[in-house]
């Protein structure tokens, strides 16, 4: 990724024809790149004389020809999203006349932004951290009410500050222990042992827990999985396309048709979940079958929700059957949910009484009866699944961890605190224990980015979209 002081410019809108569009530029010829395009509305107003956070009415022009008729906004450095001169330029949406504006500012000493570029500068000037910019990605892609409210809560420094008080607090014991290094001959105690081992299970504490949020954090980020298994034949396909509203996998009256996994995620009631379709589970001589049988045990075993479609006509032990093969297989945070579908077929005295002991058998398992075909009670379906997932919804202000670079980070902090506390345990010396107290602060800085290289700031920005 190229990094200079050169202005930068990018259309800032997604792609495509709208009513409007918006082009950015960042750098200290901002403004006077501009004013050689934009001819303001008042006579001979000039954008260079015009106060930070105004607006301006007029039109672009390419030499004597009028290009269209735009607003330009103004925003002063320092006090701007880069930190530096930005005019944003709010034209028409048609694509010809984005191109036109974006070919004029290049002309006249613009470079074409990078993906994430805009971003990289305010991480560059100050303006936000490392983990702050990521969390402006992640809420540009949220597809989810969680999923904004924990990237906007990290955007705004809840995760970074909480970082911050943990690695100033270290830094200022590692300059005790530091200190006892220089008088190392006269045998100085400034770093007081106690008041350390305590500050790093403090630390500790709160590093366990974010470790701890990233399972939900990358629900929240990835939407909850949801498995949909069963034995052949029994609708899952049909529920999967019910679900969507649409003719996602294949439905047929022939037994094994669905082989391999397919997912697809949809929100319900802000809360993404991420559906699976597997195939039907049953013992068979089809290699291929038998690789999507093995595949579906391994979805079960991932998933937070396992929806389990049983055929509604055949007999309670059957039904018992299904229910105790996947049963014994699942962890106590899965939550399973038995579907009696094919309702609409089944003798409704009989499908009673399996529903009556199937909550008397199985009193934490959701069980509910359902017509995949025609959709009747699919509705009771999903706010069920909307219930539970608001059941694992995070605080407001709670701390989440979704980034798996963080993650990774965090992992590691954990792992030279637990060492520095073994340290402390076995009298280690100063420069020992200084040694493991140097590498926490450095990974939590990697998250912050107090501590980073071009490879990082490269890997993270190209992700991002251009014009952000």
């Amino acid at each position: 990724m190229i990094i200079d002081d050169l202005t930068i410019a990018a259309i800032a809108t997604a792609p495509g024809t709208g009513a409007i569009a918006v082009l950015r530029l960042s750098g200290k010829d901002s403004v006077a790149i501009c004013d050689k395009v934009f001819k303001s509305s008042g006579k001979n107003k000039k954008l260079i004389n015009q106060k930070a956070n105004t607006i301006h009415h007029g039109t672009i022009y390419d030499e004597q020809r009028a290009v269209d008729e735009v607003l330009v906004s103004l925003f002063k450095a320092p006090r701007s999203y880069t930190g530096e001169d930005i005019v944003e330029i709010s034209c028409h949406g048609s694509q010809i006349v984005q191109q036109q504006v974006l070919e004029l500012l290049v002309r006249n000493g613009a470079r074409l932004a990078q993906p994430g570029e805009f971003t990289l500068r305010a991480f560059l000037n100050g303006k936000i951290d490392l983990s702050q910019a990521e969390a402006i990605a992640d809420l540009i892609s949220s597809s989810s009410e969680a999923a904004r409210r924990v990237a906007l809560q990290q955007m705004r420094g809840g995760f970074s500050n909480t970082l911050k008080v943990l690695r100033e607090q270290l830094l200022n014991f590692i300059a005790l222990i530091e200190l006892e290094l220089d008088f190392s001959e006269e045998d100085v105690e400034f770093a007081d042992r106690k008041q350390l081992n305590q500050l790093i299970r403090d630390i500790l504490a709160v590093i366990e827990k974010m470790i701890k949020s990233f399972q939900l954090g990358n629900v929240i980020k990835q939407g909850i999985p949801v498995t949909i298994a069963g034995k052949p034949n029994v609708g899952k396909s049909t529920l999967l396309n019910r679900l969507l509203n649409e003719e996602r996998a294949i439905v047929s009256e022939i037994a094994g048709t669905t082989r391999d996994t397919i997912e697809d995620t949809i929100n319900l009631g802000g809360i993404s979940f991420r559906f699976i379709d597997t195939a039907g589970l049953r013992h068979t001589k089809d290699t291929i079958e038998s690789m999507g049988v093995e595949r579906a045990y391994t979805k079960i075993s991932q998933a937070k929700i396992i929806l389990l479609i049983v055929d509604a006509q055949i007999t309670m032990d059957e039904v018992i059957h299904s229910v105790e093969e996947v049963k014994t297989k699942l962890t106590d945070d899965q939550r399973l949910i038995i579907l009696l579908n094919k309702e609409d077929k089944a003798d409704k005295n009989n499908l009673n009484q399996i529903l009556s002991t199937l909550k008397h058998n199985y009193p934490t398992i959701y069980a509910l009866t359902i017509s995949a075909k025609s959709g009747h009670n699919v509705e009771q379906l999903t706010n069920t699944l909307i219930n539970i997932g608001l059941h694992g919804q995070p605080e407001t202000d709670e701390v989440i961890v979704t980034n798996v670079r963080h993650y990774e980070s965090l992992l590691k902090t954990k792992e030279n605190l637990d060492e520095a506390l073994e340290g402390l345990k076995n009298n280690l010396s100063s420069d020992l224990l200084a040694i493991d107290i140097r590498q926490a602060i450095h990974y939590i800085g990697e998250i912050t980015g107090d501590i980073t290289t071009d490879d990082i700031l490269g890997h993270i920005f190209s992700k991002f979209c251009i014009g952000k």
